[in-house]
């Protein structure tokens, strides 16, 4: 139950907050956003910017959030950048709050954002100390309390944090995707058709489809293969989302459907998890993930090195050393990532078939991973031809 306090003119609060760890250790801080309390599973995020993105991005369902870097909320909140309509982070972590947004664009404060949305927060906490400790031990639950549900011993606090659910094994792309269809129309001149399989899409990925010719169609993570192909689409997308891809039997199986049909066929994040279990691979659970805007991969087709926007804690298990035969063809690892040799990219060599596991929409992040974009166009022409 979330309950509103009083605060001044810094956006800041009296009221104290305690962030309780799985494994037991604790930071004490102040509210930041909504008072209460919340739970789901740490996490952290090592993007400088880009904060408004983040915490609307469907794949944040049921993670709280820790921000690495040490200022946030300097650019306030505005109605442009948001990637779904609302925020889905379970809770949000930072350092030092921004006292007062300075941008021109902002038309309210972050803070006051996480308060409208009943998002409970922690301020005051030594992120860098939280975030080694998340990389050595890894991710895990966590429960953020503040005002009176910091009342109960910590004992007793921990008891609650260890009773949530863990992300292993959860079953999520159904919260957060779209209940219903609906449209997003090319702009200019319409090239092609693109079916869009919505397991958490975040708002631009479909707009960088569009913006090169594409009209999308976003189907909810129900849609059947007679759902997609009823709109005659000259490809298919399946987007990023929340939650163990070992779950996800509905989207494998759909996608072994476009697979058997050769229908040109892009995945990203969730898609790429996806796209592993129907060739045959299997997934599994990173030690504390890849999140945030800077995170180096390498295009093993080309050799070309990008900065990517990463927000994966699962990852494929594909063999980098060789091409692997499956059921739809020879399949490789066309991307990896340069920090940890994590399979970043698949690709079949004898149908129009690839994924990424990060995000070329680039929002937030940085856009050397557009080409992508233009590489399933490609596909889609290809095919046509």
């Amino acid at each position: 139950m979330m309950t509103t306090s009083t605060r001044g003119a810094t956006g800041t609060t009296a009221e104290p907050a305690l962030l309780v760890l799985e494994d037991g250790r604790t930071f004490r801080g102040r509210a930041y956003g909504a008072v209460g309390e919340t739970f789901g599973e740490a996490v952290f995020s090592t993007g400088m910017t880009g904060y408004q993105e983040t915490l609307t991005d469907p794949s944040y369902h049921r993670q709280v959030v820790v921000m690495t870097a040490p200022h946030v909320g300097n650019t306030g909140v505005n109605d442009e950048d948001p990637e779904s309509a609302r925020i889905w982070v379970a809770g949000y972590v930072v350092r030092d709050p921004a006292r007062t947004p300075s941008n021109w664009r902002a038309t309210r404060t972050l803070d006051q954002e996480l308060r409208d949305q009943g998002v409970v927060g922690i301020s005051g906490v030594d992120t860098r100390a939280l975030t080694r400790h998340l990389r050595e031990r890894g991710a895990m639950r966590v429960g953020i309390f503040s005002g009176g549900a910091c009342a109960d011993g910590e004992e007793k606090l921990l008891a609650r944090v260890r009773e949530a659910p863990a992300m292993k094994g959860a079953d999520l792309a159904g919260e957060v995707a779209t209940r219903q269809a609906y449209v997003v129309p090319a702009v200019g001149e319409k090239r092609f058709t693109v079916a869009a399989v919505d397991l958490g899409i975040k708002g631009m990925t479909p707009q960088r489809m569009a913006e090169r010719g594409a009209e999308v169609h976003v189907l909810p993570a129900t849609a059947t293969a007679e759902d997609l192909y009823a709109v005659a689409p000259d490809g298919v997308f399946f987007s990023n989302g929340p939650g163990d891809p070992a779950t996800a039997e509905h989207p494998v199986a759909l996608m072994r459907e476009v697979l058997d049909r050769g229908t040109p066929l892009f995945g990203i994040c969730f898609g790429n998890q996806i796209l592993g279990r129907a060739l045959g691979f299997g997934t599994f659970k990173l030690k504390y993930g890849h999140r945030g805007i800077n995170q180096p991969v390498q295009d093993r087709t080309t050799g070309k090195v990008e900065v990517t926007a990463h927000n994966h804690g699962f990852a494929v298990d594909a063999p980098l050393d060789r091409v692997t035969e499956t059921p739809y063809g020879r399949a490789e690892v066309s991307h990896v990532c340069l920090n940890d040799g994590v399979v970043e990219g698949l690709q079949l060599l004898d149908r129009p078939v690839f994924s990424v596991q990060y995000h070329p929409e680039a929002a937030a992040g940085p856009h050397d991973a557009a080409y992508l974009f233009d590489r399933f166009v490609k596909l889609m022409e290809d095919q046509r031809a």
